[in-house]
């Protein structure tokens, strides 16, 4: 039998032929580890260079910088002008200037009354009548007495005559005479008198009409037709609203400081956004008993009606008036040492500002600025824990006007 002949195996030449030289070894690992650390060194040094301005920027926001204060509009203030008043408060009770009960002169009873409560009444107008029928019997009474001593008159002057006559003949004596000249004004006399009678009788009749002696608004009726009326007895009462006085206690430690003419402002109950004006008219000279206060009479114009008599008002003299000046709110002001300042706001920071005070009102917390300020300056209006002067500080909104 024939047998196949065996495969070969692979055999690989790795006979030192095949190798590279040994020299060209030699130099590639130490160029290879040159190339190495100089990648290293310039990654380092770049590495160093872009170290140094990051360090710089943070070593540069580190470093602490100055507050800027956030001022709301109610922290500051913008500086007005106008005059400052200083008033004085008061209150009282507001009078008709003028105003007349009228009463009965005479008596009798009423027949009518033509006017109510309330209704506008002018001088003169009549307002109540009484029945007059026994003083117009009267009234006749006393003309025909007149008419009597007016004929005897006339029997005592035709008499007279006749004697002067019989005189001038001697037919009488003197004393004859006389007597008839005697009777003559003895009657002249009871004429006279017989005509004042009569006047009266017609001045009482006169007064069985009642009219009103002012023109006003009847405030009372006292009387209604059918009643009987005696002498002085109360029939009406009428005020004249045109012009009305103002009764305020004052203390008298402030009477020196209230003067005639003076302007007075006050409000009334039911008028709560109307503002009514007076000036000071009388001042009484003692004080009212049971207390240290003075009354001051202020002269109300109230050509409309719109006030009334008993009226309670609150208002306030201008004891003082000054010309128009800066105004600063009181709680703005500061103290450095001696010298009054306020804090001043201007271009985005805060000033101190010396300033000279003139009047102060309590009452509206402003005091006058005579000197350091002007119209249109912003100042602190309250002190705010922080804020000096120095510091920076923002609006928020438009402060508000004061003064």
């Amino acid at each position: 039998m024939k047998r196949e002949p065996m495969p070969q195996p692979f055999v690989l030449n790795l006979s030192t032929p095949a190798a590279p030289p040994q020299h060209k070894r030699r130099w590639r690992k130490p160029a290879a580890a040159l190339l190495v650390l100089l990648l290293a060194g310039g990654g380092w040094a770049y590495m160093q260079a872009g170290a140094k301005p990051a360090t710089a920027a943070a070593a540069a926001n580190d470093k602490p910088k100055a507050p800027v204060y956030e001022l709301a509009a109610g922290d500051v203030a913008t500086i007005g002008a106008r005059a400052l008043s200083i008033k004085l408060p008061l209150s009282g009770s507001l009078m008709p200037l003028t105003q007349a009960t009228v009463k009965a002169k005479v008596s009798g009873v009423v027949l009518e009354t033509t006017v109510q409560e309330g209704m506008i009444v002018a001088a003169g107008q009549v307002i109540a009548r009484l029945d007059g029928a026994e003083l117009r019997a009267r009234a006749a009474q006393q003309q025909a007495a007149l008419d009597e001593a007016s004929a005897r008159l006339a029997l005592a002057k035709k008499n007279n005559l006749n004697s002067e006559a019989l005189l001038r003949q001697n037919y009488i004596s003197r004393s004859a005479y006389d007597t008839t000249q005697n009777s003559v004004e003895l009657a002249v006399a009871s004429v006279a008198a017989a005509q004042a009678q009569l006047d009266m009788a017609r001045i009482a009749l006169a007064d069985t009409t009642l009219r009103a002696p002012l023109a006003g608004v009847v405030s009372k009726r006292y009387v209604q037709a059918g009643e009987k009326l005696a002498p002085d007895m109360p029939v009406m009462a009428i005020v004249n609203l045109s012009q009305l006085t103002l009764e305020a206690q004052v203390p008298a430690s402030e009477i020196p400081r209230i003067r005639v003419g003076q302007d007075v402002q006050f409000k009334v109950d039911g008028f709560d956004q109307r503002a009514f004006l007076g000036k000071v008219a009388r001042i009484n000279p003692t004080t009212e008993a049971g207390s240290r206060a003075m009354l001051v009479y202020i002269s109300v114009n109230n050509a409309d009606g719109a006030l009334r008599g008993g009226m309670f008002a609150k208002g306030q003299i201008t004891t003082e008036k000054n010309a128009p000046r800066p105004l600063l709110p009181m709680a703005a002001l500061r103290k450095d040492g001696t010298q009054d300042v306020v804090y001043r706001v201007e271009n985005g920071s805060i000033k101190s500002q010396p300033v000279k005070l003139g009047v102060r009102n309590e009452d509206e917390a402003l005091v006058e600025v005579l000197d350091g300020l002007a119209p249109g300056a912003i100042v602190l209006a309250a002190p705010l824990d922080g804020v000096k002067p120095g510091s920076k500080v923002k609006l928020l909104a438009a402060p508000v006007a004061k003064g």
